[in-house]
């Protein structure tokens, strides 16, 4: 299996729906985003072989934002605040244990889950 180019990807849904519909962008989520990812590249963590902060679209989980994913652990995070980030990113991107109070399960039938 090749060695992969960033150790964890951490994906920010930004998604802005129309019309005023509740959507992770309405939520803060980019506020969130940007704090993420300042603190990533403050913390030395940022670039090949450690941390890359995405920003995505729609993870057709509205109402339940603030979303994050944390990949390769396939991790859902719901309703994350800025005040969330600290502690996702000193529990789970540096000593690897996941903020359980924050995951959220998708429901997709088959997908790893996280207890």
């Amino acid at each position: 299996m090749p060695v992969p180019y960033y150790e964890r990807h951490i994906f920010f849904c930004l998604n802005d729906r129309d019309k005023g519909e509740k959507s992770c962008a309405h939520d803060g989520a980019v506020a969130g985003f940007d704090r993420c990812k300042s603190r990533v590249k403050k913390e030395g963590l940022s670039g090949p072989g450690q941390v890359r902060v995405n920003k995505a679209g729609c993870f057709s989980q509205c109402g339940h934002g603030p979303m994050i994913v944390v990949y390769p652990e396939n991790v859902w995070y719901a309703g994350v605040q800025e005040s969330d980030l600290p502690e996702i990113l000193e529990s789970h991107i540096l000593n690897g244990v996941p903020v359980k109070r924050l995951i959220y399960d998708p429901g997709v039938k088959g997908a790893n889950k996280v207890k």
